[in-house]
């Protein structure tokens, strides 16, 4: 048997053993170690069986990766163990999630995407949300915020004071809309309510959705991997691409970066409700507290926003600003600066007249669900390591790709395992 250091090994020794852990308990595998002076055994029947280089059984190590996306570690422990008995501890679960999201950004890069018609929409939209991290595994700003950072009181914090710092982290989503043609009331009722049986027109739905996700990488990189998966999606740029954003400005800039070195125009549309509650904040400077005259204020700006006349509606809040005293005047100069600052990416005439998305809510959902139904749990203090990989393991579930992705990642780790240790290597066959 040689080995890939090219040494020959020519000596066999018989009763060589190993544990596995496995699905159905503790086994004991015994082969044949083929062996020679100064140099490491060979053990052919592992490459065989494609025996994972730790003590835990592929199988297993699945187990713990459908247990730790779902739930806190120590939960994913108690359903292992009850189920396959004292296999597996709490330190080798974290340990096996962390091996297993090694080839996602691998498997995503390999695949081939199904074509879509030309007239479907391409929608991107792309959102942050902190993570409650360990010290060490803060970025080196908020670590040294947190360092200069002194407690006011030794038993409780103070106004403002935080009890952890936090790591954003970035999201991204890439779907497939049907163009669904509206009207500005179909979107927001008019002033008064809305009355007759008129249906609403529905809103385009969003379909075949991709997540992905980093905390280790900047916003930067997700939005290029989120590009990428776009491009695989239509490599001749003949659907109109709609990037759905909440008005960030270092979003707006890097996906407008990015559009531009690859040559692709896009149609930068900032999320409907956040301009909403822009204007909310505008309403209680203009009325008194819970005032019902409030709702048909925003509603009819609303509307007008929505039928492309963001100019009339910059001129007719500062008519309206101007009769306020200073102290009374921040949120509608807030609305204002919004508005103003956007305004080229506000054109909902256009997108309701194209049938396009005009609201986050699809990212909004991935970040509830892939961060804080996970990542939020009580008393949770996260590593990089460890956050990383959970939350590329659940984007890949909520992608529904996890077997075929299990799939392609024991191919992979039996050639880093076996195939790399022999000068003929044993292939993985299925």
């Amino acid at each position: 048997m040689t080995g890939a250091d090219g040494v020959v090994r020519g000596r066999v020794a018989m009763g060589h053993h190993r544990l596995l852990a496995t699905v159905v308990g503790t086994v004991r595998v015994t082969r044949c170690a083929w062996r020679a002076p100064n140099v490491g055994n060979l053990y052919p029947a592992d490459a065989v069986l494609s025996l994972p280089a730790v003590r835990h059984s592929a199988g297993l190590a699945k187990l713990a990766v459908i247990e730790a996306v779902r739930g806190s570690f120590d939960t994913a422990h108690a359903a292992i163990t009850a189920r396959c008995g004292q296999v597996i501890g709490k330190r080798q679960i974290e340990q096996l999630v962390a091996g297993a999201a090694a080839d996602v950004d691998a498997f995503y890069a390999a695949q081939t995407l199904l074509p879509c018609t030309a007239c479907t929409v391409l929608a991107i939209s792309v959102d942050a949300k902190g993570i409650a991290m360990r010290p060490e595994a803060l970025r080196p700003a908020t670590a040294k915020a947190a360092a200069r950072a002194r407690a006011t009181f030794r038993t409780r914090l103070a106004s403002r004071e935080k009890p952890a710092r936090k790591r954003m982290a970035t999201l991204g989503v890439v779907y497939d809309a049907d163009p669904a043609a509206r009207r500005p009331h179909d979107v927001i009722a008019v002033p008064g309510g809305r009355g007759g049986q008129r249906r609403l027109r529905p809103r385009p739905r969003a379909e075949r959705k991709w997540l992905c996700g980093s905390i280790i990488t900047g916003p930067g990189t997700v939005i290029a991997k989120v590009f990428d998966h776009a491009e695989a999606r239509d490599p001749a740029y003949a659907r109109p691409w709609v990037v759905l954003v909440d008005g960030a400005r270092h979003q707006l800039d890097l996906i407008a970066a990015e559009a531009a070195r690859r040559g692709i125009a896009v149609h930068i549309v900032i999320d409907f409700v956040h301009v909403i509650e822009k204007l909310w904040a505008a309403a209680w400077s203009l009325h008194p507290p819970a005032a019902p005259a409030a709702e048909d204020w925003v509603a009819a700006h609303a509307l007008a926003l929505l039928a492309g006349h963001t100019d009339h509606v910059v001129t007719a809040l500062t008519a309206q600003a101007t009769a306020l005293p200073s102290r009374r005047r921040d949120g509608i100069d807030a609305c204002i600066r919004y508005l103003t600052n956007n305004a080229e990416h506000l054109r909902y005439d256009q997108a309701l007249e194209a049938g396009w998305p005009i609201a986050t809510g699809v990212i909004e959902g991935a970040c509830r669900h892939l961060i804080a139904d996970r990542f939020d749990l009580a008393g949770a203090r996260w590593g990089l390591a460890g956050a990383e990989a959970v939350l590329k393991l659940r984007a890949l579930t909520a992608n529904g790709h996890l077997d075929d992705y299990w799939r392609y990642h024991l191919a992979q780790q039996h050639d880093r395992v076996h195939q790399t240790r022999y000068q003929d290597g044993y292939a993985l066959t299925t």
